[in-house]
């Protein structure tokens, strides 16, 4: 079975298995706000969890959640009380409210009767109105910040489960799809997509619609011809977006890549965390050194990075917990999110 649907199964197995209430270990999104990093938002399967000070006090985020698995969320770089969640099975949820209540955000964006699974949400970096969806069920855009959705799946002819996307942040007209058969590329805003797999799946891959699940892309905003693929058999580079990709850290083997963030200003300092732990890159991914110091759970589901000081990170784990770094990845503090009373 391809991992990622295998993943999926995993996770609408765990909808029956993990009561609401119960507390949850496995962190599965961790978002900083644009310009406070010391207010955070972390996804577990159970609750979103809001700081203020940096992760040493928490309050808990249900209101509006009971019954709801969120996946990842994403905050409104032009409104920041404003924060957006992708969930398991129930498709998106808002909150106007810096977190106190969700409502959802679902109008359009299924298929048929089949609701969907949100395994991500992005901004169009000009005009916060606009979102895109990747979903169990394709590709979604809202042009009234949630309120009505919109199938955008032209040209996706053999595909539907797509687990990420990217905008372009000085060409919001280009977006990248990562699917469970490759990569997509449209350069109109979605209205249609053209497959860019040269160098990423073989022509002759069998099941091509299975062919490699893309679980993360990441534009490097300097250079935004370049783009990463982390994916379900390792990462990959292109330099000429997505006409042709690269594998990168081929001595590491086909690591399962969860996650990528690039530092700040930086387009040859990566970190990606993985199966088996975080890397981190100095050369643009030609090189990478495990950095793991401190971590109690190398399975790594999330990685956020401070927008202002790209020496703190955080990483959410599945099965341990959230974990922090303030010396930029060298060493890693276990961050218990334990409710403010």
């Amino acid at each position: 079975m391809n991992l990622i649907v295998r993943q999926a199964v995993v996770l609408l197995m765990m909808v029956g298995m993990l009561g609401c209430s119960q507390r949850s270990d496995r962190v599965a999104a961790v978002v900083i706000h644009p310009t406070k990093p010391e207010l955070v938002y972390v996804a577990t399967e159970e609750a979103v969890y809001k700081t203020r000070d940096g992760g040493r006090a928490w309050k808990r985020l249900a209101e509006g959640l009971s019954r709801v698995r969120v996946m990842n969320l994403v905050i409104d770089p032009q409104l920041p009380a404003n924060v957006f969640a992708g969930t398991l099975a129930d498709g998106v949820y808002k909150s106007p409210d810096g977190g106190r209540r969700w409502l959802p955000r679902n109008a359009g964006i299924q298929k048929g009767t089949i609701s969907a699974n949100v395994n991500q949400l992005v901004f169009d970096p000009i005009d916060s109105q606009i979102l895109y969806a990747a979903t169990t069920v394709g590709v979604f855009q809202t042009r009234d910040a949630g309120q009505s959705w919109t199938e955008r799946m032209r040209g996706m002819t053999e595909i539907s489960f797509i687990v990420a996307l990217a905008v372009d942040p000085s060409r919001p007209h280009i977006l990248y799809a990562g699917t469970s058969g490759g990569v997509y590329r449209s350069v109109d805003g979605a209205d249609h997509w053209t497959k860019v797999n040269n160098g990423l799946v073989p022509d002759d891959a069998k099941l091509a619609s299975m062919a490699l699940g893309v679980n993360r892309l990441l534009i490097d905003p300097a250079k935004p011809d370049v783009v990463y693929a982390g994916t379900t058999q390792g990462v990959f580079k292109t330099l000429n977006k997505g006409e042709t990709w690269a594998r990168l850290a081929t001595d590491l083997g086909e690591l399962y890549v969860s996650s990528l963030v690039l530092a700040n200003g930086n387009g040859q300092h990566l970190y990606m965390g993985t199966s088996q732990g975080i890397f981190q890159s100095r050369d643009g991914g030609h090189t990478w050194s495990a950095t793991n110091e401190g971590l109690d759970n190398l399975n790594i589901r999330a990685i956020a990075m401070d927008p202002h000081d790209s020496r703190v990170l955080y990483v959410g784990t599945n099965g341990s917990g959230l974990f922090r770094s303030q010396d930029g990845g060298e060493s890693w503090t276990h961050i218990p999110l334990t409710p403010k009373m």
